[in-house]
């Protein structure tokens, strides 16, 4: 017996490295691939049975999981963000939220007949979407910036949003009994204890945490494991003291921690791509897994009215009315009324509220797990097949990504940079020295200030036109990290790297195997360490076309060594890195961009 709980355990793991990886092959959002996974090895196969395997212990599994999910997702909301990233993500937050939970609750109600309760908790939930199937979505479509701007914020902000509307919801619906006929003041005094225990908890922890963290009291090492540790030791004493006021009492204390002046959110933050793939990814599998499949065949076609509504009807009127007084061309705002896919909060959420509803033996708390994870999968779905062939008819696609990203805004990446740009090639810096960051924007460049494989960096760097890397960094691990990173989303061919020394090429010093190949296309002498000495001693970027008259044989003979190679630009724009050995041989109407040294003074007589 135990060996067989073991091996279902460790059939989850499995089961979910194999849905991540998917994913991540087809670029598409990996709930998905967990929900559909969860449905077939449990009601489908019955292999996966939750409840007999966790037994008693599935519930608090589950709700502290989602403790997890709506504290990370509420450190994300800062107030000050509502206001930088423009009027139209301000709108949606305000009047697209409200707008779609009514019609959803409305439609939820009426067309599928369900209590007022559950289609109100119905609408509260389905108002999210979030970061994690958006951004899947913007980077295999590339919207123009606007849009991609638009739809990243309201996908990162509206979760906590959502999330806290739909714990007020079901802490409503849970004090007003179990849909018999309670006195309002027995309803309203229950609510009221909620609200103020969850505001009040979730205030005065959040406060404590933050001056722990802001006065370094605790290691390091401890501050992820501690935060995590206290938040969900106060969700536990919330419901303790109030049932089921800790989802509010956490996600309180999220949301003032991310307001909280100097204190490292983001640090903390770093804890959730592991519990992402670990934990969430296998709480997904389970709860799909104890789905009853037979509640949504007794549903009929109500649920996919209903889902027709939310994506032809609530979106789009949403995203016109938040666009009154922008400058959103139509083609935008009908992009932005059509995307607007479900994720991670929604299926969480849903499927601990189901729970508790059907244990308080709510009416047609059944159906709300089943029409939610309907919600994400169609949408996800639907939206990934159609937003590319919908971008490029609105003509709202970028046309092109030539543009590149440097790893590194040091002096030597700011020359390159400025070279590219004069050629109206797009280009993006990054770097973690604020010293190299304060140079670049005194240059007019554009730059990032942070690590560029960081989930921050995810969220914030703009790669908008941004389709090749060069990693331009003297940190060599940073380069190796990049190069696989960013390999991912730019695909092979897209990712360049500055070659190393000759004395670094034995095996025991040599970077992983595909920065090897990024290196080889340049010349070998172009090392970063050379080119950086050679910055310093007064050396220049210039950029030279070839013709019929000035052949690249004759460059090369006029500059002899004192030439180090870079790239070539093509008649037809294209970037080609340049080494003296192998690779294309620049033509008539190439533009060279080299690095030129200075020549060596005349003796004096």
């Amino acid at each position: 017996m135990v060996e067989l709980q073991l091996i279902s355990l460790a059939s989850i793991g499995v089961i979910s490295l194999v849905c991540q990886w998917v994913a991540w092959r087809l670029r598409l959002p990996a709930i998905l691939f967990l929900l559909v996974a969860g449905i077939f090895f449990g009601p489908y196969l019955g292999f996966l049975n939750p409840d007999a395997l966790l037994g008693d212990m599935f519930f608090p599994i589950v709700s502290l999981a989602v403790a997890v999910i709506l504290f990370e997702g509420s450190l994300t909301l800062k107030f000050t963000e509502l206001k930088e990233h423009g009027k139209m993500v301000r709108n949606l937050l305000i009047s697209g939220v409200l707008v779609t939970w009514v019609i959803a609750t409305l439609a939820c109600r009426y067309v599928i007949d369900i209590s007022w309760g559950v289609s109100t908790l119905f609408g509260a939930i389905v108002v999210v979407s979030g970061p994690t199937v958006i951004m899947p979505l913007l980077r295999a479509v590339r919207p123009n910036g606007r849009i991609r701007n638009i739809l990243k914020w309201e996908g990162i902000v509206v979760d906590p949003i959502g999330a806290l509307l739909a714990v007020l919801v079901f802490e409503f619906i849970i004090s007003s009994g179990t849909g018999q006929s309670y006195a309002i003041e027995h309803t309203l005094i229950t609510f009221g204890k909620t609200l103020v225990l969850g505001i009040t908890l979730g205030f005065s922890s959040g406060y404590l945490l933050g001056q722990t963290l802001r006065n370094h009291w605790l290691p390091q090492f401890l501050q992820n494991a501690g935060t995590l540790t206290f938040m969900l030791g106060c969700f536990a004493f919330s419901n303790f003291l109030v049932h089921e006021s800790g989802l509010l009492t956490v996600t309180i204390m999220g949301i003032w921690l991310a307001n909280m002046k100097g204190v490292p959110v983001d640090e903390i933050l770093e804890f959730k791509e592991s519990l992402s793939v670990l934990l969430i990814s296998a709480l997904f599998i389970l709860l799909a897994a104890r789905m009853d499949l037979n509640t949504i065949t007794v549903l009929g076609w109500g649920p996919l009215w209903v889902i027709a509504i939310l994506m032809v009807v609530a979106r789009p009127l949403a995203v016109w009315l938040a666009a009154i007084g922008t400058d959103l061309s139509w083609q935008e705002k009908t992009f932005l009324g059509w995307v607007a896919p479900r994720g991670i909060v929604a299926a969480a959420v849903a499927a601990l509220f189901a729970f508790k509803l059907e244990e308080g033996n709510y009416i047609d708390a059944d159906a709300l797990l089943p029409m939610v994870f309907l919600v994400i999968m169609v949408t996800v779905v639907i939206q990934s097949i159609t937003a590319t062939p919908l971008a490029m008819l609105l003509k709202v696609k970028e046309p092109d990504d030539n543009g590149y990203l440097f790893i590194g805004a040091n002096a030597v990446a700011r020359l390159i940079a400025k070279a590219l740009i004069s050629r109206n090639i797009p280009v993006v810096l990054t770097d973690t020295s604020w010293e190299n960051v304060r140079a670049a924007r005194m240059d007019n460049l554009h730059v990032y200030y942070g690590n560029p494989v960081s989930e921050h960096a995810e969220n914030n760097l703009d790669l908008t036109s941004i389709g090749h890397m060069l990693a331009v960094s003297p940190y060599k691990q940073l380069n190796t990290l990049s190069t696989y990173h960013y390999l991912d989303l730019m695909g092979e061919g897209h990712i360049l790297g500055l070659p190393e020394g000759e004395q670094e090429l034995r095996a025991s010093h040599q970077s992983a195997s595909k920065y090897v190949e990024t290196r080889n296309q340049f010349d070998e002498s172009a090392t970063f360490a050379r080119l950086a000495s050679l910055v310093s001693k007064g050396a220049t970027i210039k950029i030279t076309q070839l013709s019929s008259e000035f052949s690249f044989e004759t460059y090369l003979k006029q500059h002899g060594n004192r030439l180090t190679l870079l790239f070539a630009i093509r008649p037809d724009g294209v970037l080609v890195p340049l080494g003296r050995n192998g690779g294309q041989i620049p033509e008539e109407n190439w533009e060279l961009i080299s690095l030129i040294q200075n020549e060596e003074p005349l003796p004096a007589e």
